[in-house]
């Protein structure tokens, strides 16, 4: 019972990102031809700045390391079962890491998905000004990993500020009794 209760909240939110990406890859898939472009008419003016594409990525996420897709799927793979093996041993009040290992879950899985279906080629259809074209599954990997940065940087403030309280505890405990601070 206390396994399917530690892996509910690390699938639970990995199966809605790998259903929201993949549910909108389709579409875009559907609707648009590859290479194409889609843009609602009364948001013309934000076409330089943002726009639906149809786009296809043998690579990995953002379009680097194109042409060799056995590679990024075999580290899907691990990955996905590092996590889980992993996500174990974490902490249940570590929420932080919790919830960036199950991004990161879904958004590999996400495109690993894309892979087997699609013969190597992961869909992309995010485009916003120059920067390379994604998908809901790569912002869920950068954004666990902004997730999991964030939570390294608070736990370790946290670590600080407790053992500035304990040093300062100590000190206090270490005064000779009786004695009055002078006025």
């Amino acid at each position: 019972m206390k396994v399917s209760r530690n892996y509910s909240f690390l699938f639970i939110v990995a199966g809605i990102i790998i259903a929201l990406d993949q549910w909108t890859k389709h579409l875009v898939r559907s609707n648009i031809p590859s290479g194409g472009t889609w843009l609602p008419d009364n948001w013309a003016h934000l076409g330089e700045y943002m726009r639906i594409v149809h786009w296809h990525n043998n690579g990995a996420a953002f379009g680097l390391f194109q042409d060799i897709p056995q590679v990024f799927t075999i580290l899907a793979f691990f990955v996905s079962i590092a996590i889980i093996w992993f996500y174990r041993e974490i902490e249940p009040g570590d929420w932080f890491l919790r919830l960036a290992l199950a991004m990161q879950l879904g958004g590999a899985i996400g495109n690993l998905t894309d892979r087997l279906l699609f013969e190597g080629v992961v869909t992309d259809w995010i485009s916003v000004g120059n920067f390379a074209v994604f998908n809901v599954a790569d912002a869920s990997i950068s954004v666990g990993t902004g997730v999991m940065l964030l939570g390294i940087w608070i736990m370790e403030k946290r670590e600080q500020a407790q053992k500035k309280s304990a040093s300062e505890n100590e000190l206090e405990m270490e005064s000779p009794l009786g004695t009055e601070d002078p006025v």
